[in-house]
């Protein structure tokens, strides 16, 4: 079965997949089956080597990977089983995100500005990181593995990233000011490094020194968790959607219009995957209760 599993993960990765957690799941079950003398896919020895996992979240991940490479092997081989999908009845749920106020975000880029130690590039890179990630909804990994050289007249060229994709995100006049700033500073003080975003010691910044930092942020900047939970950096990507939508022309023809584009800026694949960042702020509540009324008093939506 492991030839299988290396057939599968070539033809995947030179459509574009990276596959590093495919791979390392369809290689442990190959072992799990290969120790029980088995060269075909078992339904049973499927759902036996996912319930492994201590989580139905994890164990529905690593027997979908098993579905999906079924699919493939079949089309040759019928004596794969075919496992029925979701086995284990596990459905996505969605983390409420975070929409930040314009007031946090100001309070946030305030406690950036106070970073130690004083007159360091430190207070610079997270303020001008943080302002990026609010005015472009970049994701935190795209904004990390930013080059000098990705920066273009026409915006920030953002190179293969999740689901392979490669897209030019124009920039405000403004968010192109505040990077230039940046740079002319880090230049001062580290210029050899390619990468945009770097620590005080001159190495690409990582992101668990990000996420440590920005969790000091939100306390200084008294952002306290909601229901248990934090805002993340990551709901600087949810918020710029959200943002984005309010400020979309009125009309469902050009809001329809809107998204795709909204979709497109994002790097998202499908335009559900734009939808899935979406959330009701008041603004958002008016407009629909306008629309609806519209439609109760006779008029079009």
């Amino acid at each position: 079965m492991i030839t299988a599993v290396e057939t599968y993960l070539a033809v995947r990765r030179a459509a574009g997949f990276a596959l590093s957690n495919t791979a390392y799941l369809l290689r442990s079950f190959a072992r799990f089956a290969a120790d029980r003398q088995e060269t075909h896919i078992r339904t049973a020895t499927a759902i036996e080597w996912a319930s492994a996992s201590v989580s139905v979240a994890q164990r529905h991940a690593r027997y979908q990977t098993v579905c999906r490479f079924a699919d493939y092997v079949r089309l040759e081989e019928t004596q794969h089983e075919a496992p029925p999908p979701n086995h284990f009845g596990y459905r996505k749920t969605r983390r409420l995100p975070h929409i930040y106020s314009r007031g946090e975000i100001d309070r946030l880029l305030l406690a950036a500005t106070q970073l130690p130690p004083p007159n360091s590039l430190r207070a610079h890179t997270y303020t001008t990181l943080i302002s990026l990630l609010a005015a472009t909804g970049l994701r935190i990994s795209e904004a990390l593995g930013l080059l000098v050289s990705d920066m273009t007249p026409d915006g920030l060229l953002i190179r293969k990233t999740k689901f392979q994709k490669t897209r030019l995100v124009p920039l405000h006049a403004t968010t192109v000011a505040g990077l230039r700033r940046y740079l002319i500073r880090r230049q001062r003080v580290h210029a050899g490094a390619e990468q945009v975003f770097i620590s005080t010691s001159g190495q690409p910044l990582a992101y668990p020194e990000v996420h440590h930092v920005f969790r000091t942020l939100l306390k200084s900047a008294n952002l306290l968790p909601a229901r248990g939970r934090a805002p993340r950096l990551h709901d600087m990507r949810h918020t710029f959607a959200v943002r984005a939508l309010e400020s979309s022309p009125a009309g469902r023809h050009r809001i329809g219009q809107h998204m795709v584009a909204l979709a497109t800026y994002l790097g998202h694949v499908n335009i559900d995957a734009t939808y899935w960042y979406l959330d009701t702020t008041p603004d958002l509540l008016g407009d629909i209760a306008a629309a609806a009324e519209s439609v109760l008093c006779g008029g079009r939506p």
